[in-house]
Order: C-alpha cells, then sequence, then structure tokens
C-alpha cells in the first residue's frame, strides 16, 4: 500500500505544478484509486471527484459511454476504458482523467478475457490512451495492482503532456 500512496502523491505533486484537476473513473477498482489520492493531505487542490461506475448502466448514465460500445466490445476493453476516462472529464471540473475496467475475480472470465484483465484509460480534452493488462494474483491484488498501474499511467500521461 506504500507504493500505491507514494504513487499517489507524486501524481498529486505533477497535478499541482500543472494547475490541473483529476476525476477518477473506476469499476473494477471499485474507488481504489480515488481512496489512495483522498489518502493525501490537500489533494483537493488536484482532486476534483471520482465516479465508481460498477455496472454498465452507470457507465452510461454518469459517464455517457454509448451502450453500444458497450454491447460490441464489453465493458472490460480498452474502447469503454477510453470513454469512461472521456466521459469523467466531459462531466466534471476536471481537466484529466483516468479508468479502470476489469475482471478481478475469482469469477467473471470471457473468452478471450481472463480473470485479471484490467482496461485502463487515461484522457483530457485533447487526448486519450488505453491500455490493457492481465494481472496475476487473487481479487484483492489484481485491484491493488489496477491501482498502481493507473496511477503510474497518470504520471506518463502527464509526462507526455
Amino acid at each position: 500500500m506504500s507504493n500505491i500512496i507514494d504513487l499517489a502523491m507524486r501524481a498529486g505533486h505533477a497535478l499541482q505544478e500543472r494547475g490541473l484537476m483529476l476525476a477518477t473513473a473506476e469499476s473494477c477498482t471499485g474507488g481504489g484509486v480515488a481512496q489512495a489520492v483522498t489518502e493525501i493531505a490537500g489533494s483537493s487542490a488536484w482532486f476534483e471527484r471520482g465516479f465508481v461506475t460498477y455496472s454498465n448502466a452507470a457507465k452510461t448514465e454518469v459517464l455517457k459511454v454509448p451502450e453500444a460500445l458497450i454491447a460490441q466490445f464489453g465493458a472490460v476493453s480498452e474502447e469503454v476504458a477510453g470513454a469512461m476516462a472521456k466521459g469523467a472529464v466531459m462531466n466534471s471540473q476536471a481537466c484529466i482523467a483516468l479508468s479502470t475496467t476489469g475482471i478481478a475475480g475469482p469469477g467473471g472470465a470471457v473468452p478471450g478475457k481472463p480473470v485479471g484483465t484490467v482496461c485502463f484509460g487515461w484522457a483530457n480534452e485533447h487526448r486519450s490512451f488505453t491500455e490493457r493488462l492481465v494481472l496475476a494474483g487473487d481479487r484483492q491484488a489484481v485491484r491493488e495492482q489496477a491501482v498502481a498501474h493507473a496511477l503510474q499511467g497518470l504520471l506518463r500521461f502527464l509526462k507526455e503532456a
């Protein structure tokens, strides 16, 4: 957990230096990224809000992810992760967002998407990036690795901005 808090702190400093506010759109991590960033004192200077959109209906209603996109690619897809991140930017006061959607297990695997599959998205109003990983371990391990990877990806995304 200290690695996650360190990543959250580094992300917070990077966001604050740039004067940016972050929003999160989380499914499989269930608000774990938002929890990590709000562990940092003063995070209200750079963290605007977190969306936990666990169901497909929530992704559509709150983040405006098109139902057709979910039907075509599945909720656990880079396409949906990208739409979630973009939706978080569009439906908040934040300038940048990250998203997570995946299969933490122990069940839920489908052909081509084993347990541990997590898709990530990072977006601002001008660009977005997505990634798909298959993480190892039990439900808790997958979720913790996903939170850490989402924050690492945010740091990379900020460097490229």
